[in-house]
């Protein structure tokens, strides 16, 4: 089959139409979302929220914002609640129904049984003049020109919107709340963005390895050391046992290059003064950002004024953070 359009503008067509339907929504953002916002926040229930067809995964996506966001909610199947899943609808409960039309059957079905149950009814719609907007308690307008789609069919911009909007009403209660980064950790506690969130520099840090020599230690000592604990470098202390440098394989390295003497160079005249540190109570991801900021691979990790380890970068990616 010959395309009749370039494939390249057919795609931009379509996201500009999509991006439009975006951009527009920011005129209907009015006084009825805030005071659904507001009523949300005053609930002691769950947020229920249903549809059919496309508007059903629309809703499944809603859903599971919300509850990472700290907000409760759970999917309710438009068709299925009438056979038995307005069950799952508890006291003091919200129902977002979400339709593009806000009249398909199932929805003239439903509406007055959760009228009927005496939830507050909220409508996620394309269409202000749908039964489902007039027997709404709050209207959630994302009203659209057309569908992506050439034969203005195919839910493609609308779909797009009602997930916008869901977005936009996540956030705000999200914010409402003070929903914090130690609140989502809670939520995501597994993948690279939850040990983001909560995995410290003291979680990561080699156990039991410091690698330390004293600031008057000949290259034998200093090598010696490094090579035992595998960590690619070793602390320089001081006879009370502060902080003074480091030294590195590539310390060594321009040691060897520089003609010194071997036999009689000390810690303290090859070592790398004032090394950069991090606190082993820091997240990791700080650790990775200030390996970043000073382009280095690695940092002494501290226990206030103790050395604690070394982090290195290879340690970040074991952990899947880099």
């Amino acid at each position: 089959m010959k395309l009749t359009k370039n494939i390249k503008t057919s795609a931009i067509q379509v996201l500009q139409k999509e991006a439009n339907a975006i951009q527009n929504l920011i005129n209907y953002i009015d006084d009825d979302f805030v005071a659904c916002v507001e009523a949300i926040l005053e609930s002691s229930g769950r947020v229920v929220i249903t549809g059919i067809g496309k508007s059903a995964i629309v809703a499944n996506k809603i859903v599971a914002t919300l509850n990472s966001t700290g907000t409760p909610a759970l999917f309710m199947h438009a068709a299925d609640a009438i056979h038995g899943d307005l069950g799952m609808i508890q006291k003091n409960d919200f129902v977002i129904c979400i339709s593009k039309s806000g009249n398909t059957p199932e929805i003239k079905v439903l509406v007055p049984l959760l009228k009927r149950l005496g939830s507050k009814l909220i409508a996620l719609v394309s269409n202000v003049e749908s039964y489902l907007a007039e027997h709404a308690d709050y209207v959630l307008n994302a009203t659209i020109e057309e569908e992506a789609c050439p034969n203005n069919l195919a839910p493609t911009t609308s779909t797009t919107v009602h997930m916008a909007m869901g977005d936009a009403l996540a956030v705000c209660l999200l914010e409402a709340r003070g929903f914090s980064s130690q609140d989502f950790a809670k939520y995501h506690p597994g993948g690279a963005l939850g040990k983001q969130l909560y995995l410290t520099v003291a979680d990561v840090i080699p156990k039991n390895l410091v690698p330390a020599v004293k600031e008057d230690a000949l290259l034998t000592e200093i090598i010696v050391e490094i090579s035992s604990k595998r960590l690619g470098a070793t602390a320089v202390v001081d006879h009370s046992s502060q902080l003074l440098g480091i030294i590195t394989d590539g310390d060594l390295r321009r040691m060897l290059l520089s003609g010194a003497d071997i036999h009689q160079v000390k810690a303290i005249e090859i070592m790398t003064k004032n090394p950069k540190t991090i606190s082993q109570d820091e997240f990791a991801i700080r650790a990775l950002n200030r390996m970043k900021e000073f382009n280095i691979t690695q940092l002494v990790a501290m226990d206030g004024d103790n050395i604690a380890g070394f982090i290195h970068i290879h340690d970040l990616m074991k952990e899947g953070i880099v």
